[in-house]
């Protein structure tokens, strides 16, 4: 790789002086947060002051085209970045010119124009993240890395060692960077892991390892630099950078905790105060106050944005915005595509191959992620074959990680790709569910752009398959806006639906039944075609009463619904398509034709997507009703093994018993 030279052998007067510069800055705007926070101007602080030198020696050894992803203790990375004072100070004071239009706080923000993307709460859950923008880069030739931050704490959690170690599979070109400062909110490192050293860990996933001094500028810029050739090369780093910090986790939690004697011995170590020493030995400084010079000039530059900052507008609550923001991108760009003049038959499990197989011949931005889905082919072979057509690039056998395959989704979308993650398992998906819920969900709401990631999972029983491989988990996700749920019960639908998921701006989670995988056939055209994906369809018409479903159940009601056609009654058959978002119109239409409905679900009786449709039509189609709506569910335990106890679990056991006591009131 060639001999790296040392940042002090290489830097002249003026660039160490800028160096100062880019330092001393974090540390002077932080001086000025706590004054405003003991002012009661601004909330809450997380501070980074002890811990500059790691921000601003990445940001200035990266390029400008590495991705960064910071967490609480890092706004050197956002100065040394050149990100604008004023829609900064706007983000850290909640201000409708933030960065998140005062929707998140402090730091949870990013920018895709400064290639920097914002931290959540939870911990190391930009990890993953970091790994899906790495491969974007890996995949497109850029020659840049993604550096992600996390704390000691962060450490501990699933995502930071899903992230090292897909890191290290995949061969990725990105950077973990490990701020040690000794403590997590208040608990010691010594009651947070046994090994001697974190950075022990970077062997064990393949990764090199480095543990530097990260109150010295020059170490970290140095190593970042070493680490940054390495990632290109195929080598990931992990580095662990010593520091101290020098205030609590956050202001109101105070420093009881830690010994006196820790801060003096941590005092002179000071990245800032060293900096300063190392200028004077160098004879760098003009004058005694050059220092304070160089302060005031910087002190200069910035507060005229934060008094600003601080005198800018609140954010206006407007239902209508907040909604449309946390809500689905309407126009999409879809368009209509031609139909095939070409039909044949075909299984459910055919058009689910068939709408990935055209979207991934139309578009080199697709890629399929998940456990055994290349030279296996899927557990259900749904990619069978996937492999030789479209290559190891596009086609990832990924470890046993949903949280970080969605989390590499995730920015993998930012960078422009369309990922699809297949869960092998739809009940496998609660190991992603933060990724979800916290980071996938909410991207756009706070500052992301769209999200076009579908991830795609095999749902429901009828199978035998026990209470880990038969659930219905569609229900868990229907409260999160943002997120379009699609289940598609029969095989033409299945196929234009799933090929207009792949292309929708939205992230999807797209349910597809085991049990009509290979168990219904349809003749359908031999090409795909976009469709409207926020429109239920009446698959029965009827007048007697409303059987409103989805997935399996629209079978479970066209059977009931001929034998009740027997008996002279006449049911009416909604298929819902889409739990989020909810067509209320066809609902509302049914119901005031029919005036009695049936609400039939294969997840259990409690809180299921049954319950928000009982309570939606409770308040907006009350007036029409002549009988109290019925829920038909299948019963509030988990799925059993035997085949017996399986068919008394499900709602169809008990369905006729339920419209009995409907058409009777």
């Amino acid at each position: 790789m060639g001999k790296l030279i040392s940042a002090k052998e290489k830097f002249s007067k003026q660039t160490a002086l800028s160096i100062y510069r880019e330092l001393v800055t974090p540390r002077l705007i932080e001086e000025k947060m706590l004054n405003l926070l003991r002012q009661n101007k601004i909330s809450k602080w997380f501070s980074g002051i002890g811990q500059e030198a790691i921000s601003v020696g990445t940001a200035k050894a990266a390029e400008p085209g590495d991705y960064l992803l910071p967490m609480h203790r890092n706004l050197g990375v956002f100065t040394t970045r050149g990100v604008p004072y004023y829609p900064l100070f706007c983000q850290l004071f909640g201000k409708a010119d933030g960065f998140t239009g005062g929707r998140d706080r402090s730091f949870h923000f990013g920018t895709t124009n400064y290639n920097i993307f914002g931290m959540i709460s939870h911990l190391a859950a930009t990890m993953p993240v970091a790994d899906g923008i790495a491969l974007a880069r890996k995949l497109t030739g850029q020659q840049s890395v993604a550096i992600s931050f996390c704390g000691d704490g962060g450490t501990s959690e699933g995502d930071f060692h899903e992230a090292l170690n897909l890191a290290g599979v995949w061969e990725l070109p990105v950077i973990f960077m490990i701020e040690n400062n000794g403590y997590g909110l208040s608990t010691p490192v010594s009651e947070q892991y046994a090994c001697d050293h974190l950075v022990d860990r970077a062997a064990g996933y393949g990764l090199e390892g480095m543990r530097i001094d990260g109150n010295d500028y020059f170490e970290v810029y140095d190593s970042v630099k070493k680490a940054r050739r390495l990632a290109l090369s195929g080598q990931p780093v992990l580095i662990e950078a010593k520091t101290f910090r020098m205030r609590g986790h956050e202001e109101a939690s105070g420093t009881f905790y830690v010994d006196d004697e820790e801060f003096e011995k941590w005092k002179p170590k000071d990245p800032v105060f060293r900096f300063e020493e190392w200028l004077k030995n160098e004879s760098y400084l003009e004058t005694d106050d050059s220092l304070e010079s160089i302060k005031k000039s910087v002190q200069e530059r910035f507060e005229p944005d934060l008094v600003r900052a601080l005198e800018a507008a609140p954010p206006d609550f407007d239902e209508q915005t907040e909604r449309d923001r946390a809500g689905l991108v309407r126009d999409s760009g879809i368009k209509s595509r031609k139909r095939s003049d070409r039909s044949s038959e075909k299984r459910l499990i055919d058009v689910v191959r068939m709408a990935q197989l055209q979207a991934f011949d139309e578009d080199e931005s697709f890629l399929l992620m998940g456990q055994d889905v290349a030279e296996y082919g899927g557990v259900f072979k749904v990619s069978e074959g996937f492999l030789k057509r479209y290559g190891h690039d596009r086609i990832r056998n990924t470890p046993i990680i949903e949280s970080g395959a969605i989390g590499a989704a995730i920015g993998l979308a930012v960078e422009g790709f369309k990922p699809v993650v297949e869960i092998q398992f739809a009940d496998f998906i609660t190991c992603g569910f933060n990724q979800i819920v916290n980071n996938m969900a909410k991207g756009r709401y706070r500052w992301m752009p769209n999200l076009n990631i579908t991830i795609r999972a095999p749902h429901g029983a009828g199978v035998g398959a026990g209470p880990f491989h038969s659930q219905s988990p569609e229900h868990w996700f229907m409260s999160l806006p943002g997120v379009r749920i699609l289940i598609p019960s029969g095989v033409t639908d299945a196929q234009h639906m799933l090929y207009s998921a792949l292309y929708d701006p939205n992230p999807v989670l797209f349910f597809e039944h085991k049990k009509l995988y290979r168990s219904i056939r349809e003749v359908t055209p031999d090409d795909c075609h976009f469709i409207d994906l926020d429109n239920a369809r009446v698959v029965r018409t009827g007048q007697h009463a409303t059987i409103i479903t989805y997935g399996l159940g629209v079978h479970w009601a066209l059977d009931a619904a001929e034998m009740y056609e027997k008996k002279g009654v006449d049911l009416e058959i909604l298929d819902l398509r889409t739990l989020a978002p909810i067509d209320w119109n066809s609902i509302r239409e049914s119901v005031q034709k029919t005036n009695r409905v049936l609400l039939l679900e294969e997840a259990p009786e409690v809180m299921g997507p049954m319950s928000e449709i009982a309570a939606g039509i409770s308040e907006r189609c009350f007036q029409f009703l002549d009988a109290p709506v019925v829920r038909c569910s299948s019963i509030h335990t988990p799925i059993p093994f035997s085949r017996e106890l399986e068919e008394g679990y499900l709602a169809n056991y008990r369905l006729g018993e339920k419209l009995d006591q409907l058409l009777a009131f």
